[in-house]
């Protein structure tokens, strides 16, 4: 692997990660101040799944990554 590519896929996982652990207490507090549910370990399961998506999405744009970059060339 590329010491370049091995960089920028090191970044992205920080900032993955980050995104993963912000976005888990915000919609833990949202939950907390919204509902009268306990948080319990199956609602943090819930709230890890629903943040998985939108953490990588939230990296993808932020990374700016030219979706059909591939797609472009391929037709030249």
């Amino acid at each position: 692997m590329k010491k370049r590519t091995r960089k920028r896929l090191e970044v992205f996982f920080e900032f993955l990660i980050f995104g993963l652990a912000l976005g888990i207490a915000e919609d833990l507090i949202a939950i907390w101040f919204a509902t009268d549910a306990k948080i319990t370990w199956h609602v943090f399961a819930v709230v890890f799944l629903v943040t998985i998506p939108f953490a990588i999405l939230g990296e993808l744009v932020v990374d700016k990554i030219k979706w059909f970059k591939w797609l472009v060339n391929r037709k030249k």
